[in-house]
């Protein structure tokens, strides 16, 4: 909902950078702004704030926001803040305002960091304690909400936006070669795996966690949230989908708390028609849908989002995506972002949010993390099929399964063959796929295997855990704000919800699928909620398109654009980028590398020092 900016030092900042920091934040909230400047024992500690106005539309909501002598700046939405109030009312608190952001305020001061396990939401904020002389920034447990990092000679510089974060530092960072190799090697599962962005100097503060920064200068950092992968074997599979049903309701109706109008992305698929769903039919909710129409019918819905948009009486938007000016709409984005667009889909899914702007509206609804928590990929039915091969029956049936209604639809060939994924399951081939090809695509030698952390002795919930923390959930989150915040949009992820997530990690794995459906406690949570025929289809689609619908490789110009001097040849070798571009017929994983590529040089190119 916000851009925020902040400096803590021994030095006094020049007022004027802060300024410019938050003029460059802009976009992310054109509705207010302000800055904070104060000092705390021999330390100086300016905020500054942009304000997209969302809940409590009037000014006495901006920020910063000033409570007994405490200063808070805060990004995101607190959808509990309604329940919290109340507590803090009982406890004798008084409140001015209807929004958020004051009863984040009062539960910073009632209870300090405590505060951040009773709050359900995403944020990124900075709170100075004045009596104690202390200063905490903070981050949501998912990490919806983005922050980012330089310590530079003993001063701390935070923003929202890297943009910002260079203004008021007053220096250019140095790109992070390390991570262009990952990107173009290893795809964008492999971003979030190190604690690195794509510039040298900055980091991301850690998701669930807070930094305390004391008077003394010292800092401590502390995670306030570390889920629990205990199985709870005594639950029904009636009781499971009976909870998750009751969650995903009170989820989808904090998550829709706003003074503006909500607009929701729409596929064809179960995630989204949840959310949508449940605000129509439960909470008589005046739902817009927005789906991007495709011409690749490997990927259109539109048959789909048809029955679900009529069953449910809804207005909606089909968006066709403009598929002219590539490169120069390209550009554009990855100057925006402050890094490369990790895939095509998001490419497009920035077309979605435009048109969601150009009607008027000031919040989106995404299905994100559904799949990480109840099963969605492909590999998740295989180490399913994998935990079961102790039961020879229920194996043989869900094999069966397996082959007639999944196998057929997997393009990725490591996942075609179920006994060579399992012989191989530690290798990830179906992640980094053709990876050991695109490595000597480099100019230097250069590799990084696949690593994972261990959250569950589980394989299935343990990678489903690594996609939630590490790799396909951060990516999508980041794209998501970027391209949100960029029209002046917040975008809200519901499944993302702490009680919806603990929940699922207690549902025994052996319920996740079932009849060769995936998500399977998911779809029955929701019958009688969700179209029928949306919630009996097996294939994962999303947003997607065909590289070769965006570029036309046989014109002179972009050739020449793609193959001009650049530094980025001095990262991979220019021969084997002309091989591509040549090649009529590109395999699906040499299609995501030349786009990376494409990202990758203008990136370099843009940004380099």
């Amino acid at each position: 909902m916000c851009g925020i900016v902040g400096y803590i030092g021994k030095e006094p900042i020049e007022t004027n950078r802060v300024v410019e920091a938050c003029n460059a934040l802009h976009h992310r909230g054109p509705d207010g702004k302000g800055i904070y400047e104060n000092k705390f024992n021999e330390n100086f500690i300016t905020f500054g704030h942009r304000r997209l106005s969302i809940i409590d539309l009037n000014k006495r909501s901006d920020q910063p926001f000033i409570f007994r002598d405490n200063a808070l700046i805060f990004n995101g939405e607190i959808y509990n803040y309604l329940e919290i109030r109340e507590e803090l009312k009982d406890l004798g608190h008084i409140f001015v305002t209807d929004g958020d952001t004051e009863v984040l305020s009062h539960a910073l001061y009632e209870w300090e960091e405590e505060a951040f396990k009773k709050l359900e939401g995403m944020w990124s904020l900075a709170w100075f304690n004045k009596k104690k002389g202390e200063v905490i920034l903070s981050r949501d447990r998912f990490g919806e909400k983005p922050m980012y990092l330089w310590n530079i000679s003993g001063k701390i510089f935070f923003a929202s936006e890297i943009k910002a974060l260079k203004k008021i530092v007053g220096i250019n960072p140095t790109i992070n070669e390390n991570q262009i190799y990952r990107y173009l090697t290893n795809g964008y599962k492999s971003i979030y795996k190190k604690k690195e962005t794509f510039f040298k100097e900055i980091v991301e503060l850690d998701k669930s966690s807070f930094l305390k920064i004391k008077k003394d200068f010292s800092a401590i950092k502390k995670k306030y949230w570390s889920p629990d992968y205990v199985q709870n074997h005594n639950l029904s599979y009636k009781n499971s989908v009976e909870n998750v049903r009751e969650i995903l309701i009170n989820a989808v109706k904090q998550k829709i708390r706003s003074d503006v109008p909500i607009a929701f992305c729409m596929s064809g698929g179960i995630d989204s028609n949840c959310l949508i769903s449940i605000a129509k039919k439960i909470f008589k909710y005046d739902v817009h849908g927005f789906t991007i129409k495709n011409k690749d019918e490997r990927y259109a819905e539109e048959k789909l989002v048809d029955k679900s948009k009529d069953y449910l009486g809804i207005k909606h938007t089909y968006v066709d995506t403009n598929q002219e000016n590539f490169l120069k709409n390209l550009t554009e984005q990855i100057n925006s972002h402050d890094c490369p667009i990790s895939t095509i889909s998001y490419y497009l899914h920035s077309q979605l949010i435009e048109a969601m702007s150009k009607k008027g509206f000031k919040v989106s609804i995404s299905g994100t993390g559904a799949d990480e928590i109840f099963t969605g990929y492909y590999d998740h039915h295989l180490f399913y099929l994998n935990s079961l091969k102790q039961n020879k029956d229920y194996f043989k049936e869900s094999f069966d399964n397996w082959k007639s209604y999944i196998s057929g639809k997997v393009r990725n060939p490591f996942l075609k063959d179920y006994q060579k994924f399992i012989s191989h399951k530690d290798k990830r081939n179906h992640i980094y796929l053709n990876n050991d090809i695109f490595e000597k695509y480099l100019i230097k030698d250069w590799s990084e295997n696949f690593t994972e952390n261990k959250f569950s002795t589980d394989e299935l919930r343990n990678r489903m855990a690594n996609e939630m923390f590490h790799e396909s959930v951060p990516v999508i989150l980041h794209e998501d704000d970027m391209n949100a915040m960029y029209y002046s949009i917040e975008n809200r992820s519901p499944f993302l919800d702490k009680d919806l997530y603990e929940f699922g990690n207690k549902i025994p794995s052996k319920y996740l699928i079932k009849d060769g459906y995936s998500k399977s406690v998911l779809r029955d949570a929701m019958q009688g909620i969700v179209c029928d025929e949306v919630l009996k289809t097996r294939q994962k689609k999303g947003f997607n398109a065909s590289l070769k619908e965006l570029v036309d490789f046989n014109d002179s110009k972009t050739k020449q654009r793609l193959l001009d001097k650049s530094k980025i040849f001095e990262i991979v070798k220019q021969s084997e980028i002309e091989k591509l571009i040549k090649n009529k017929e590109l395999q699906n994983s040499f299609s995501k590398y030349l786009f990376n590529f494409i990202n990758s040089k203008i990136f370099v190119e843009n940004f380099t020092n």
